[in-house]
């Protein structure tokens, strides 16, 4: 693998960093190039705490799914005790792809090639004629050594979040920063109500474009005048705020004014500790690298982004709600519903935009971007936190 200064100069990468109304963003070898990519899969996605999936969408023991993670195969389940676990997707033996599509796994994962299989732990229990016909082991095979390779797992707010390297440091510590942010809003005991609905809680999107896009475009609330007009009328510019996580690794804004009008008189339970003089505010947050997260009084999302190549990506929105009766019940299936669709029309407003920008990275006299010194901060933090880890 070639060096990050093979490929882009450091001075490319070293602007970035300056004070905003001296930075560039980052340079197009960070959207276009394949040698670059490579780089980034290392540094931004098996090294940090990665999410691949929810808990929510493998709801019974035995529940299992092959997810790839740019070109990673793993495999995501509940094992016996209901814990999630994510292993290498890949047998021990001549190294075949497990699992090929989602399913219920009721005692062992048996790989078709030679029949060798896995318990729920990823150990190793049967080795069909290991030490010849009707010889099902062997003195010189040590079958402890062959169990699956578990991958680093934590599940937060019912995310699946995942570190290949295995030296990340500790979840809580790294989360730590904002979770404390989010207590005065969202309390740990009321962080535990958040119910996943069966009908609309779920959208997926696809963009052709490079996923940083994604990440970039949501940590700023410059742009909705012109892309989210609807937003813009009850949630304008001026009412927005910034937010920069320090340690770096998660950036956005947020609203003092969020107030959808849904028709009807029902209105969704809120949680029981969000403070009413904030009942109007609302938090929209990426989580470096590929999650950004919205919070509030009465819904919470996670917006995740699978990449798959340098310019496609799956964008997975999942929403959640207070308790089983806003989550499940008929009372409230209008609310979800009107819920759903306003989150899916912001978010496939951002489209076209998201992907104009990965087009116009093709071009070589663009230097990156020249930030606004006073609307780009989050984003500005973003790329910052890119260069950070990627040297």
């Amino acid at each position: 693998m070639k060096s990050i200064y093979d490929i882009i100069p450091k001075e490319k990468l070293e602007v970035v960093s300056n004070s905003i109304e001296k930075a560039h963003g980052l340079p197009n070898e960070c959207y276009l190039n394949e040698e670059y990519s490579l780089i980034e899969r290392k540094k931004l996605f098996e090294e940090k705490w990665v999410v691949v999936g929810v808990a929510s969408n493998l709801p019974n023991i035995g529940d299992a799914k092959p997810f790839d993670l740019l070109g990673i195969p793993l495999i995501i389940l509940r094992d016996k005790k209901s814990k999630i676990r994510v292993f290498h997707n890949v047998c021990s033996h001549r190294g075949y792809k497990l699992l090929q599509k989602k399913c219920n796994i009721k005692n062992v994962i048996r790989c078709p090639y030679h029949s060798w299989s896995y318990d729920l732990k990823g150990n190793l229990t049967a080795t069909p004629h290991l030490g010849g016909m009707n010889q099902h082991s062997n003195k010189n095979f040590d079958p402890s050594k062959s169990n699956l390779k578990e991958v680093r797992t934590f599940v937060w707010l019912d995310m699946i979040l995942i570190n290949i390297s295995g030296e990340a440091e500790n979840f809580e510590t790294y989360i730590k920063p904002l979770s404390d942010r989010w207590e005065k809003f969202w309390p740990e005991e009321d962080q535990k109500l958040i119910r996943y609905s069966p009908d609309f809680s779920y959208f997926l999107l696809k963009a052709n474009c490079n996923w940083k896009f994604a990440i970039e475009n949501y940590c700023e609330s410059y742009h909705l005048p012109w892309v989210h007009p609807g937003l813009n009328a009850y949630s304008k510019i001026d009412d927005h705020y910034h937010i920069q996580g320090l340690p770096n690794r998660f950036a956005g804004q947020g609203t003092v004014v969020y107030d959808p009008k849904f028709k009807g008189n029902n209105k969704f339970p809120s949680f029981p500790n969000w403070p009413k003089k904030n009942e109007k505010i609302a938090e929209y947050v990426a989580l470096f690298p590929n999650v950004m997260l919205g919070i509030h009084k009465d819904h919470y999302y996670a917006y995740w982004l699978e990449p798959i190549n340098l310019s496609y990506t799956l964008e997975h929105m999942e929403i959640y709600y207070v308790g089983e009766e806003a989550a499940n019940s008929k009372k409230y299936k209008s609310l979800r519903k009107q819920n759903y669709n306003l989150w899916h029309s912001i978010q496939s407003e951002d489209l076209n935009i998201i992907e104009g920008m990965q087009s116009g990275r093709k071009s070589p006299i663009y230097n990156g971007g020249n930030f606004s010194p006073v609307m780009d901060n989050p984003t500005h933090h973003f790329h910052k936190w890119v260069v950070e880890n990627i040297i």
